[in-house]
């Protein structure tokens, strides 16, 4: 007994003594610096970021975090906190330079977080000097080195606080982005859309992506994301569900977590990507399927009763330990959080009593883009220091689309906001640029950036992910199409594709015709050989382009037409190739010998007028390569996506959905949510 005792006492002596090591002799973190000296503390190396000599707490990393964070808020100016609480697009201006509203954000706003949007490209093409909102192309190398530029500015100011770059997704095979929204893969390894993900139901190779994600944005700078989406895509109007995962709860869920667990980590780090899960509490549930980037869709309803149906992915978010968290810009009309008739960043009990208090979140709120003036749904008569009053005293921390540091701090001048609030807001910001070990080394390698971005091992993997996304809808024994052999060949007439895959090699017993035309250019529809083997068309859906939307979606007048016979007809829908080309090609060679591959980037209606249904063979995509429709068609991978939402039978069962629900009657189905075949 007495040498059992005596063992454990060893044992508790050797844990308490490796701990006060570990304790007293702490790793020392990469160090880099560009404009402030290095201070030296027995083995150590520090940054003196407030330039007096000396080793402040803040500035000393083996302090413990609450320490650091604290210290350092007791040094800033009323001006240095104010401009913790702004955040705004700040791109990079040709090749990479920094812009004069980098000096005036940094300098006379205390700014130090952005938002980066520039499109990544190894060849850029449309340089220019301009810093719109969208910014120019650059390359890895240049946004490396920009965002280098922008570091060493912020090292340079009195405190030497590094700022923090966020993005909107960028990995994505996108057709169609639109700044404020998403940004276009481009150099990037590219992927396919998030629904595409989930249509793979891989979780493994979710993780993969968020793992090589994770390390193409750190090579660049990019450390934050205004991402992921954890809404439901129960609205098919809704034009934002392309950048949804699923209708199913339990399955956004799951990737929610497995993202936040990957980009982050278990919890932030010097390798972590923090992460602002949007847009709480869920804004799939669009009144008539309106955007509330738009006067039209500010309402989010929920007649079916899911509220906590789409509470949960957010839920899980939290626990997981997501960074920051983003209130949409809807209202929730009639839920018991009040107030319940403005949007959710200036609603009190979405944000304190429900975010906060009930789910028990920590982290910091961060507003959508533009909710100040612009879209202060229900607050519109107010006035912008009404309206930035009401956001800060609802939860919201960080207001996003501003930078006017002048018009907040008059307010905390005049008594209006207490400075203690304010203080809370920099508290939470700043444990995020400590975690991240922005304070050690903000900077990155240029030359690393340029041979690591969008590498092919890289974009193997998000081939893979490609394939398997791709879902089977209709097979009438077409599919996969037997390959020629010997001198045989092929004859194929595609739309929609870009036939220069078909230049290679492996096509060369494949005699391909391209059906693509100008339309502007006043050409026509080729002629089509009634001895085509097969028709391929590709379809897309997008919208025209209106001053009235510029972030996307369909005018309001027409959010209802889901149908591609209703699309066709309409104003602001725009289906390529056409309906009328499409019907053309069937009716030539034959809608048995035509395989139609459709992207999905809302939950189109399959309707029997347009003729769709008579195809061989119909492919569901959500953002993929010619190279990968190829790959399924000829049998090359057997096909294994399933659907992410279910699609219905008509525009009218759309309508006649709750908002908040999830599919639809079985006598309202065309195919059901998880639907997919396989050539087994």
């Amino acid at each position: 007994m007495m040498k059992n005792t005596l063992n454990g006492l060893i044992l508790i002596l050797f844990f308490a003594g490796t701990a006060f090591s570990q304790k007293n002799n702490p790793t020392q973190p990469a160090i880099e610096q560009r404009a402030v000296d290095l201070i030296h503390e027995k083995q150590f190396i520090f940054k003196d970021l407030n330039k007096n000599q000396k080793l402040d707490v803040y500035e000393d990393w083996r302090q413990p975090l609450d320490k650091r964070v604290a210290n350092l808020v007791s040094q800033m100016t009323l001006q240095e906190k104010v401009g913790m609480l702004l955040i705004n697009t700040l791109n990079a201006g040709e090749k990479g330079t920094l812009t004069e509203s980098a000096v005036d954000y940094i300098e006379n706003q205390k700014m130090t977080r952005f938002i980066f949007r520039n499109t990544i490209k190894n060849n850029p093409v449309n340089t220019g000097a301009g810093n719109g909102f969208a910014g120019v192309q650059i390359s890895p190398y240049e946004a490396a080195q920009f965002m280098n530029a922008v570091q060493e500015l912020s090292e340079r100011t009195r405190l030497g606080i590094p700022s923090l770059f966020k993005s909107n997704s960028r990995n994505h095979m996108e057709i169609d982005a639109r700044a404020g929204i998403n940004v276009e893969s481009g150099s990037f390894s590219s992927w396919p859309k998030e629904s595409g993900l989930a249509a793979t139901r891989d979780m493994d190779l979710i993780a993969d992506f968020a793992k090589i994600m994770a390390e193409e944005w750190r090579a660049i700078g990019l450390r934050g994301m205004y991402g992921y989406m954890a809404d439901l895509s129960t609205e098919p109007r809704w034009y934002r569900v392309h950048e949804t995962f699923t209708e199913d709860s339990k399955l956004a869920t799951d990737i929610i977590k497995v993202l936040i667990k990957n980009l982050q980590g278990e919890k932030l780090h010097s390798k972590s990507i923090a992460l602002t899960i949007k847009h709480f509490p869920g804004g799939g549930p669009q009144e008539g399927g309106g955007d509330p980037h738009y006067t039209f869709g500010k309402n989010q309803v929920y007649p079916a009763g899911k509220f906590d149906d789409h509470l949960a992915p957010f839920k899980a978010a939290i626990d997981a330990g997501a960074s920051s968290i983003m209130a949409y810009y809807g209202i929730p009309v009639g839920q018991p959080y009040m107030p319940n008739n403005v949007g959710m960043a200036f609603s009190k009990g979405i944000l304190t009593d429900l975010l906060r208090t009930l789910l028990k979140f920590r982290g910091y709120i961060n507003s959508d883009t533009g909710i100040i003036g612009e879209r202060a749904w229900g607050l519109e008569d107010k006035s912008l220091d009404e309206q930035i009053l009401i956001a800060i005293e609802a939860g919201t921390d960080i207001l996003s689309g501003f930078s006017n540091n002048q018009q907040i701090l008059n307010l905390v001048k005049a008594g209006k906001l207490p400075e203690s609030r304010v203080n809370l807001s920099v508290t939470r910001l700043l444990k995020e640029q400590f975690e991240l070990g922005l304070f050690e080394n903000p900077y990155v390698d240029p030359n690393r950036a340029t041979y690591l971005v969008g590498n092919p091992s890289f974009q193997k993997k998000a081939d893979l992910a490609q394939r398997k996304s791709i879902v089977l809808l209709q097979n009438k024994t077409k599919l996969p199409l037997a390959q020629p052999k010997g001198q045989d060949t092929l004859k194929i007439f595609t739309m929609g594709m870009n036939t220069d895959l078909f230049k290679e090699r492996e096509w060369s017993n494949y005699k391909v015709t391209s059906g693509d035309y100008n339309k502007a250019k006043k050409e026509t529809l080729p002629a089509i050989s009634k001895e085509t083997d097969i028709a391929i068309i590709r379809v897309q859906v997008t919208n025209n382009a209106g001053s009235d939307r510029r972030f996307g979606g369909a005018d309001s007048t027409e959010l209802d037409f889901l149908s591609f016979s209703e699309m066709a007809k309409a104003k602001s829908w725009k289906i390529s190739p056409s309906l009328e080309d499409i019907k053309t090609v069937m009716e030539t060679i034959g809608a048995e010998k035509t395989i139609l591959s459709i992207d999905f980037r809302q939950p189109y209606v399959l309707d029997e007028a347009s003729g769709i249904l008579n195809a061989a063979g119909i492919l569901a995509t959500f953002g993929v390569s010619d190279a990968a429709v190829m790959d399924i068609i000829m049998g090359k991978f057997n096909p294994t996506g399933k659907l992410p939402y279910a699609l219905a039978k008509t525009s009218a069962a759309v309508v006649k959905q709750a908002p908040d629900a999830p599919g639809y009657p079985e006598e309202d189905t065309l195919f059901p949510f998880g639907f997919g075949l396989n050539y087994n």
